[in-house]
Protein backbone atom coordinates (compact mmCIF):
# COMPACT_ATOMS: atom_id res chain seq x y z
CA UNK A 1 0.00 0.00 0.00
CA UNK A 2 2.95 2.61 0.72
CA UNK A 3 4.05 2.00 -2.92
CA UNK A 4 0.73 3.27 -3.86
CA UNK A 5 0.27 6.36 -1.69
CA UNK A 6 3.86 7.54 -3.12
CA UNK A 7 2.62 7.04 -6.38
CA UNK A 8 -0.44 9.28 -5.78
CA UNK A 9 1.86 11.70 -3.77
CA UNK A 10 4.52 12.31 -6.09
CA UNK A 11 2.22 12.40 -9.81
CA UNK A 12 -0.55 14.70 -7.42
CA UNK A 13 2.69 16.91 -6.94
CA UNK A 14 3.51 16.78 -10.53
CA UNK A 15 0.51 17.52 -12.26
CA UNK A 16 -0.21 20.18 -9.73
CA UNK A 17 2.80 21.54 -10.75
CA UNK A 18 1.73 21.88 -14.06
CA UNK A 19 -1.40 23.26 -13.52
CA UNK A 20 -0.38 26.59 -11.32
CA UNK A 21 3.04 27.36 -13.40
CA UNK A 22 1.14 26.99 -16.56
CA UNK A 23 -2.00 28.36 -16.21
CA UNK A 24 -2.25 32.57 -15.88
CA UNK A 25 -0.68 33.60 -13.55
CA UNK A 26 2.23 30.91 -13.71
CA UNK A 27 5.62 30.73 -13.99
CA UNK A 28 5.74 32.44 -17.76
CA UNK A 29 9.04 30.82 -19.23
CA UNK A 30 9.98 29.24 -15.44
CA UNK A 31 7.22 26.76 -15.70
CA UNK A 32 9.60 23.95 -17.47
CA UNK A 33 12.34 24.60 -14.99
CA UNK A 34 9.57 24.17 -11.49
CA UNK A 35 8.23 21.35 -13.31
CA UNK A 36 10.99 19.18 -14.09
CA UNK A 37 12.26 20.26 -10.50
CA UNK A 38 9.26 18.74 -8.70
CA UNK A 39 9.42 15.56 -10.72
CA UNK A 40 13.13 15.59 -9.76
CA UNK A 41 12.52 16.04 -5.98
CA UNK A 42 9.24 14.02 -6.08
CA UNK A 43 11.80 10.78 -7.51
CA UNK A 44 14.27 11.40 -4.93
CA UNK A 45 11.86 11.38 -1.94
CA UNK A 46 9.43 8.42 -2.97
CA UNK A 47 11.85 6.44 -5.18
CA UNK A 48 13.19 4.42 -2.61
CA UNK A 49 9.73 2.89 -2.03
CA UNK A 50 7.90 2.85 -5.03
CA UNK A 51 10.39 3.65 -7.85
CA UNK A 52 9.20 6.61 -8.24
CA UNK A 53 7.07 6.39 -11.57
CA UNK A 54 4.65 9.58 -11.34
CA UNK A 55 3.87 8.35 -15.24
CA UNK A 56 2.19 5.39 -16.52
CA UNK A 57 4.27 5.71 -19.48
CA UNK A 58 7.51 5.09 -17.42
CA UNK A 59 5.37 1.92 -15.50
CA UNK A 60 5.10 0.41 -19.03
CA UNK A 61 8.79 0.76 -19.53
CA UNK A 62 9.53 -0.85 -16.47
CA UNK A 63 7.21 -3.40 -16.92
CA UNK A 64 8.17 -4.52 -19.97
CA UNK A 65 12.21 -4.06 -18.49
CA UNK A 66 11.03 -6.74 -15.53
CA UNK A 67 11.60 -4.79 -12.62
CA UNK A 68 7.70 -4.57 -11.82
CA UNK A 69 4.75 -7.17 -12.36
CA UNK A 70 1.74 -6.87 -13.81
CA UNK A 71 -0.55 -6.92 -11.14
CA UNK A 72 1.68 -3.86 -9.43
CA UNK A 73 1.54 -1.87 -13.11
CA UNK A 74 -1.67 -2.22 -13.48
CA UNK A 75 -2.34 -0.37 -9.86
CA UNK A 76 0.41 2.04 -10.48
CA UNK A 77 -1.16 3.36 -13.83
CA UNK A 78 -4.52 3.67 -12.08
CA UNK A 79 -3.58 5.83 -8.90
CA UNK A 80 -1.66 7.65 -11.39
CA UNK A 81 -4.19 8.25 -13.35
CA UNK A 82 -6.26 9.25 -9.93
CA UNK A 83 -3.99 11.95 -8.80
CA UNK A 84 -3.40 13.51 -12.03
CA UNK A 85 -7.39 14.12 -12.11
CA UNK A 86 -7.45 14.86 -8.31
CA UNK A 87 -4.28 17.62 -8.74
CA UNK A 88 -6.12 18.96 -11.62
CA UNK A 89 -9.72 19.55 -9.94
CA UNK A 90 -7.58 21.54 -7.11
CA UNK A 91 -5.93 23.73 -9.70
CA UNK A 92 -9.00 24.26 -10.90
CA UNK A 93 -10.36 25.50 -7.69
CA UNK A 94 -7.43 27.42 -6.69
CA UNK A 95 -7.76 29.30 -10.19
CA UNK A 96 -11.17 30.07 -10.52
CA UNK A 97 -12.25 31.96 -13.32
CA UNK A 98 -8.28 31.72 -14.89
CA UNK A 99 -8.98 32.36 -18.91
CA UNK A 100 -7.05 28.79 -20.50
CA UNK A 101 -6.72 28.05 -24.50
CA UNK A 102 -6.91 24.69 -25.24
CA UNK A 103 -3.64 23.97 -27.48
CA UNK A 104 -4.67 23.65 -31.11
CA UNK A 105 -2.59 19.98 -32.23
CA UNK A 106 -1.15 19.55 -35.44
CA UNK A 107 -1.76 15.84 -34.92
CA UNK A 108 1.50 14.69 -36.27
CA UNK A 109 3.85 16.78 -34.83
CA UNK A 110 2.15 16.22 -31.52
CA UNK A 111 2.55 12.43 -32.08
CA UNK A 112 6.10 12.99 -32.87
CA UNK A 113 6.94 15.20 -30.45
CA UNK A 114 5.37 12.79 -27.32
CA UNK A 115 6.38 10.15 -28.59
CA UNK A 116 10.54 10.81 -28.77
CA UNK A 117 10.51 12.86 -25.32
CA UNK A 118 8.82 10.46 -23.88
CA UNK A 119 11.05 7.87 -25.32
CA UNK A 120 13.61 9.84 -23.97
CA UNK A 121 12.36 10.25 -20.78
CA UNK A 122 11.87 6.86 -20.07
CA UNK A 123 15.43 5.39 -21.73
CA UNK A 124 16.77 7.82 -19.23
CA UNK A 125 15.11 6.21 -16.13
CA UNK A 126 15.74 2.53 -17.24
CA UNK A 127 19.52 3.44 -17.30
CA UNK A 128 19.86 5.82 -14.48
CA UNK A 129 17.31 4.32 -12.01
CA UNK A 130 17.16 0.24 -13.12
CA UNK A 131 20.15 -0.33 -14.96
CA UNK A 132 22.92 -2.54 -12.95
CA UNK A 133 25.86 -0.89 -14.03
CA UNK A 134 24.50 2.66 -12.23
CA UNK A 135 23.18 0.89 -9.24
CA UNK A 136 23.53 3.22 -6.15
CA UNK A 137 24.29 6.18 -8.46
CA UNK A 138 22.89 9.80 -6.51
CA UNK A 139 21.88 11.39 -10.38
CA UNK A 140 18.57 9.23 -11.07
CA UNK A 141 16.68 11.97 -10.29
CA UNK A 142 18.32 15.12 -11.61
CA UNK A 143 19.01 12.99 -14.95
CA UNK A 144 14.58 12.08 -15.04
CA UNK A 145 13.45 15.89 -13.76
CA UNK A 146 16.16 17.61 -16.41
CA UNK A 147 15.19 15.61 -19.37
CA UNK A 148 11.84 16.59 -18.94
CA UNK A 149 12.88 19.88 -18.44
CA UNK A 150 14.75 19.88 -21.75
CA UNK A 151 11.26 18.17 -23.64
CA UNK A 152 8.82 21.08 -22.19
CA UNK A 153 11.35 23.62 -23.82
CA UNK A 154 12.17 22.06 -26.61
CA UNK A 155 8.39 20.70 -27.78
CA UNK A 156 6.09 22.11 -25.24
CA UNK A 157 4.83 24.20 -27.26
CA UNK A 158 4.60 21.42 -30.25
CA UNK A 159 2.27 19.07 -28.15
CA UNK A 160 1.76 20.84 -24.57
CA UNK A 161 4.99 18.78 -23.34
CA UNK A 162 3.21 15.86 -21.08
CA UNK A 163 5.10 12.81 -21.57
CA UNK A 164 3.07 11.19 -19.00
CA UNK A 165 -0.46 9.76 -20.03
CA UNK A 166 -1.53 10.90 -16.23
CA UNK A 167 -0.39 14.57 -17.13
CA UNK A 168 -2.34 14.49 -20.23
CA UNK A 169 -5.13 13.56 -18.07
CA UNK A 170 -4.54 16.20 -15.68
CA UNK A 171 -4.05 19.13 -18.32
CA UNK A 172 -7.67 17.79 -20.19
CA UNK A 173 -9.29 18.44 -16.85
CA UNK A 174 -7.60 21.57 -16.99
CA UNK A 175 -9.09 22.93 -20.45
CA UNK A 176 -5.09 23.32 -21.43
CA UNK A 177 -5.96 20.35 -23.81
CA UNK A 178 -9.57 18.92 -24.98
CA UNK A 179 -10.49 15.64 -24.04
CA UNK A 180 -10.89 15.05 -28.20
CA UNK A 181 -7.03 15.01 -28.04
CA UNK A 182 -6.37 12.68 -25.22
CA UNK A 183 -5.72 9.51 -27.58
CA UNK A 184 -2.81 11.87 -29.35
CA UNK A 185 -0.97 11.45 -25.73
CA UNK A 186 -2.07 7.59 -25.34
CA UNK A 187 -0.94 6.46 -28.04
CA UNK A 188 2.12 8.76 -27.89
CA UNK A 189 3.25 8.16 -24.47
CA UNK A 190 2.84 4.59 -24.22
CA UNK A 191 4.85 3.72 -27.34
CA UNK A 192 7.59 5.82 -26.33
CA UNK A 193 7.70 3.87 -23.48
CA UNK A 194 7.40 0.49 -24.82
CA UNK A 195 9.91 1.63 -27.22
CA UNK A 196 12.09 2.69 -24.70
CA UNK A 197 12.02 -0.60 -23.09
CA UNK A 198 13.03 -2.23 -25.96
CA UNK A 199 16.14 0.11 -26.62
CA UNK A 200 17.27 -0.73 -23.12
CA UNK A 201 16.57 -4.27 -23.41
CA UNK A 202 18.94 -4.25 -27.18
CA UNK A 203 21.63 -1.89 -25.32
CA UNK A 204 21.37 -3.93 -21.99
CA UNK A 205 21.65 -7.67 -23.17
CA UNK A 206 21.25 -9.70 -20.18
CA UNK A 207 20.56 -7.05 -17.83
CA UNK A 208 16.52 -7.71 -17.60
CA UNK A 209 17.21 -11.10 -16.73
CA UNK A 210 16.12 -12.21 -13.55
CA UNK A 211 19.83 -14.25 -12.94
CA UNK A 212 21.49 -11.08 -14.36
CA UNK A 213 19.81 -8.59 -11.92
CA UNK A 214 22.12 -8.23 -9.37
CA UNK A 215 24.29 -5.02 -9.03
CA UNK A 216 27.12 -4.72 -10.79
CA UNK A 217 30.80 -4.16 -9.27
CA UNK A 218 31.64 -0.15 -9.02
CA UNK A 219 34.46 0.40 -11.72
CA UNK A 220 37.43 0.28 -9.29
CA UNK A 221 36.66 -3.41 -9.11
CA UNK A 222 36.33 -3.91 -12.45
CA UNK A 223 39.36 -2.48 -13.24
CA UNK A 224 41.80 -4.17 -10.14
CA UNK A 225 44.29 -6.67 -10.98
CA UNK A 226 43.20 -10.37 -10.16
CA UNK A 227 43.95 -11.51 -6.69
CA UNK A 228 46.59 -14.30 -6.57
CA UNK A 229 45.67 -17.41 -6.18
CA UNK A 230 48.89 -19.40 -5.63
CA UNK A 231 48.87 -20.94 -2.33
CA UNK A 232 51.07 -19.56 0.33
CA UNK A 233 54.87 -21.50 0.31
CA UNK A 234 55.52 -22.93 3.22
CA UNK A 235 59.33 -22.39 4.96
CA UNK A 236 61.06 -25.82 5.57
Amino acid sequence: MNKYLVEFIGTFFLVFTVGMTVIEPGAGAMAPLAIGSVLMVMIYAGGHISGGHFNPAVTLAVLMRGKTDVQDAVIYIIVQLIAGVVAALLVGFLKAGAEVTAIQHNVTASLLAEFLFTFALCYVVLNVATARATTGNSYFGLAIGFTVLVGAYAVGGISGGAFNPAVAAGISVMGLSSWASFWIYLVADFAGGAVAALAFRATSPGDYLPEEAVPAPPPSERTAQPVSRKPARRSR
